[in-house]
């Protein structure tokens, strides 16, 4: 530019010089400007983009029955899982990981609310535990806030694979009031209901076990009544109309064909495989199921690689019947269970090597963990089906007892969060809720009581955060125990109010091939309560004596507690409870002709 000037002035007169180099500079200085613009033009083009992009995307591994002691990083050294170890190691172990319940339904009701299952009304009552048929009315409330929904408003696409449990229909067979996408999810694909033994045809029956010992008794009863009544009003001995036994007759009857049906088609009709909305598998295949999880799972993360994503990935393993395909089977130093944790094992990295491979490992948090502890009954003696809680006391369906609430938690976001970290303080599943919502860049809903905890300062070690003071522990609707973390001592205390009954006693475990009561004659009631220093007690072993100064400090700390945790409740809807949690064919899903329901859409496409 210099060069032009002098040229300019070589060749004009001093004017004209002049004039060229004003119009010189002035272009100089246009051109100067307008490459700053367009500097300033690509850095906010780049900085947006970065803002779009920034958000972190979510993916969380929940299993099924998987006991704290069953996994390597745990403490296990004889059962192969070297893709949770690694988690693990890039990560932060939650070592006082505790779930809201010792079973599926209301587990997985705390963990997407947010909130202890009574407050949803997903508690269970009078041994209906847990949701029992695909077709049943009871299951999440609509009007709960799920994670998904406030996260999916933050611009993130949705996802869940594999189990859900949560129900299907209210009131009629495609209104989906429960389904996963009216709770926040962009895709589904899974088992809508849970993996049991009646999926499998070559196992014994779980569900029909005790239908059959059930219906047969109570058949016997109705038509001995119905032949007495008959018999007695031929010998006119009770004058009863004919219109009225036929009616008991029929209506008797009706029932009796109603709960075998309900049971008869368990397979046909729970065993199923949904696509969103859609039925794709009934009853579903179980051979594929382990490779289908992983191609789904891998192809969601594929098509929204660009993110931000939420990816939900709930294992059917290590529920029974443990079913594990060929590539696996027998492989491991534990039989089946043994096996079906090493298969989950490697879905689990299977899934985490496609976040690898397309450069999201810096920009995805990954979580794992079980929905409670380990399922210590068992459904058969043939082979080994009981998992391990390690030094826990308990386990599924347990109520309060340790062992079937301390479940392993895994928190890893390279760069953000510290690797090979533990954090001993007693936290929550509720807390996934809060604190994927906070690092999405949602707002924790207002309106209601969200017992979850941001769980990131804790697990960043960053100065102040919100910790659990108290925790309650339910079975069913009723309250069995309840903790207190006094910081002042950082010692946690753990009363029993309510314990089940181990038979026979000192096994650890309540009648075989059935659940621990949570009520009644099968339960112990503590009174005074029992109270334990889990820091140095963890396996409950050893009541503190009510004679010494602590019981009864601790007790009156943790009763008003209680008390005041007792006033947050309020009376809601019971989802579980009687013909919430039977089978109602208006409600069920089926592919093909009702009753006899079949198809399988995946391999005829």
């Amino acid at each position: 530019m210099l060069c032009i000037v002098g040229a300019a002035r070589e060749h004009h007169s001093e004017e004209d010089s002049d004039t060229a180099c004003f119009f010189l500079k002035r272009t100089c200085t246009l051109i100067h400007m307008a490459a700053y613009s367009v500097l300033i033009l690509l850095f906010w083009a780049h900085a947006i983009h970065g803002m779009k992009t920034s958000k972190p995307n979510v993916l969380l591994f929940v299993a099924d029955d998987l006991g704290i002691g069953d996994i390597g990083c745990f403490g296990n050294s004889t059962i192969r899982t070297p893709n949770i170890d690694r988690l693990a190691s890039e990560g932060v172990k939650l070592t006082h990981h505790l779930s809201a319940a010792a079973l599926c339904t209301p587990s997985r009701a705390a963990f997407m609310t947010g909130r202890y299952p009574v407050r949803s009304g997903m508690t269970g009552h009078g041994g209906y535990a847990v949701l029992l048929f695909s077709a049943a009315a009871g299951g999440l409330p609509p009007n709960e806030t799920t994670f998904p929904k406030i996260v999916r408003e933050q611009g993130y696409t949705t996802g869940l694979i594999g189990k859900w449990h949560l129900g299907i229909n209210c009131e009629s067979r495609n209104d989906f009031c429960h389904h996963p996408l009216n709770h926040g999810f962009d895709y589904y694909y899974g088992l809508p209901l849970t993996l049991v033994n009646d999926c499998q045809e070559s196992k014994p029956t779980e569900i029909q076990m005790s239908f059959k010992k059930d219906l047969w008794f109570y058949a016997q009863l109705f038509y001995v009544a119905l032949a007495t009544i008959v018999a007695c009003r031929l010998l006119n001995i009770l004058p009863v109309p004919w219109i009225i036994i036929i009616l008991f007759a029929i209506c008797g009857n009706a029932f009796f064909m109603y709960w075998f049906t309900a049971h008869y088609f368990y397979q046909r009709w729970n065993c199923i495989i949904m696509r969103n909305y859609e039925v794709i598998e009934q009853p579903m295949n179980l051979e594929k199921n382990a490779f289908s999880v992983v191609k789904e799972a891998k192809a969601f993360i594929r098509r929204n690689r660009d993110g931000p994503f939420l990816l939900v990935v709930s294992f059917l393993h290590v529920h029974t019947p443990l079913f594990t395909t060929k590539e696996f089977r027998g492989k491991s130093k534990h039989k089946l269970y043994g096996d079906n944790i090493e298969e989950m094992d490697w879905m689990l990295g299977e899934i985490i090597n496609v976040i690898d491979q397309e450069g999201l490992v810096n920009n995805t948090v990954t979580y794992f963990t079980s929905d409670h502890g380990a399922y210590l009954e068992g459904m058969e003696t043939s082979y080994d089906l009981t998992g391990y809680n390690g030094i826990y006391r308990g386990g599924k369906g347990m109520g309060g007892l340790e062992g079937g609430i301390r479940v392993p938690g895994i928190f890893r976001w390279p760069g953000v969060l510290p690797a090979k970290t533990m954090v001993d303080q007693p936290t929550s599943l509720m807390d996934v809720f809060t604190t994927v919502i906070t690092l999405t860049g949602g707002k924790v809903p207002q309106d209601r009581i969200i017992d979850g905890k941001d769980l990131m300062p804790l697990m960043q070690g960053l100065g102040p955060h919100k910790h659990h003071e108290f925790m309650f522990h339910y079975c069913m609707e009723h309250l069995h125990a309840a903790r207190w973390h006094d910081l002042s001592s950082d010692t946690v205390w753990k009363v029993h109010y309510i314990s089940p009954k181990f038979s026979p006693e000192g096994s650890g475990m309540c009648r075989a091939t059935k659940l621990c009561s949570c009520s009644g004659n099968d339960v112990i009631y503590h009174v005074p309560p029992l109270l334990f220093n889990l820091m140095s007690d963890p396996s409950e072993k050893y009541p503190i004596s009510q004679e010494t100064a602590p019981y009864s400090q601790v007790l009156q700390k943790i009763q008003l507690a209680v008390a005041e945790h007792n006033m947050t409740l309020s009376q809601v809807p019971q989802q579980l409870y009687g013909s919430n949690n039977r089978w109602l064919p208006s409600l069920q899903v089926c592919c093909g002709v009702f009753p006899f329901c079949s198809c399988n859409k995946e391999d005829n496409m």
